[in-house]
């Protein structure tokens, strides 16, 4: 189905190390340096992929949501147990193939919304495209911030037989310090309120400290704090269409039109065209465990009627 732009949430602020960081870039072939590096941009840097904090939310997500419902979150590293395997999606496209090209596409996006887990609806699957695009962490104002201060740590594989340091074992690694600041900044777009009140409570374990990230966690390594700056929000959705997703047409045109004046007119004032999102977070939230009530009951109710179909 061709996109239509309902919404957009940018999310600014800055991620800053509690303790050392490791995110490594692999072993070195280097004779001379850390036998561990950590990743480096091109200016040699310290950089967090976008992929690094994006994976470790979407764990933690998964793993919140299992404690509901297994459906809620597939696991998205083996095939056979994706929302939608590929068995699956095989079988439906040839009960398909015989639609004209616009029916055909409309029922395969309608299965997919209707089949995909509730993590990958914001995330991203195989079959569907993710709403939560997160840039490369880079230091922050790297000219107060950051002088090569790269630390250099020590550590030695045991041999589990003898319990004893192994022979040439000893290696080093490198870490980030402590306190290094990086930029944080994300994008959502089309997504629906119970998504958005999914990530601020994935957001929220990262505000308040509970999601390591990088190696060496066991010993500490990792703990990141994440202060939110700036969220800017702007909905061109019709009021109608919020309530009932039936509705053409999904968005208000002058909503639209005064969001491109807006874009254009804002050289000055970039944030311009979009309101504080901040106040909406806990309706967010709200709207989410509502939809978790909602999908649980649904997936009880088809349970309980397999299983007195089964007994009958």
């Amino acid at each position: 189905m061709f996109e239509i732009f309902k919404n957009r949430l940018e999310i600014i602020g800055i991620l800053e190390t509690v303790t050392a960081l490791r995110i490594s870039a692999g072993r070195s072939s280097e004779p001379i340096g850390s036998d561990l590096p950590v990743i480096k941009d091109a200016l040699g840097r310290p950089l967090i992929p976008g992929s690094s904090f994006k994976g470790a939310l979407r764990s933690r997500l998964e793993s919140f949501l299992r404690g509901i419902h297994l459906d809620f979150a597939a696991n998205p590293t083996q095939e056979s147990e994706w929302s939608i395997p590929p068995d699956m999606m095989s079988e439906f496209k040839e009960q398909i193939k015989n639609l004209n090209p616009q029916e055909k596409e409309e029922k395969l996006h309608e299965f997919i919304i209707n089949n995909t887990d509730l993590v990958s609806s914001l995330f991203g699957s195989p079959w569907l495209a993710s709403k939560f695009q997160i840039r490369d962490l880079t230091v922050s104002e790297p000219e107060e911030n950051w002088f090569d201060q790269y630390q250099e740590r020590n550590s030695v594989a045991i041999d589990r037989d003898t319990e004893t340091a192994g022979d040439g074992k000893l290696y080093d690694f490198q870490v980030v310090p402590a306190g290094t600041p990086f930029i944080f900044h994300a994008v959502i777009e089309n997504a629906e309120e119970w998504e958005l009140g999914m990530l601020m409570i994935g957001l929220h374990q990262f505000q308040t400290e509970q999601i390591p990230l990088g190696g060496g966690r066991s010993r500490g390594l990792g703990v990141v704090k994440l202060i939110i700056e700036k969220m800017n929000w702007v909905d061109v959705r019709d009021e109608n269409y919020k309530q009932d997703k039936n509705y053409k047409p999904q968005t208000d045109p002058d909503k639209v039109k005064n969001y491109l004046k807006a874009l254009i007119d804002s050289n000055s004032n970039p944030a311009s065209p979009y309101i504080d999102a901040q106040p909406l977070k806990k309706a967010w939230a709200d709207t989410f465990i509502n939809h978790l009530s909602i999908e649980l009951h649904k997936r009880t109710n088809t349970t309980a009627t397999s299983s007195h179909q089964n007994h009958a």
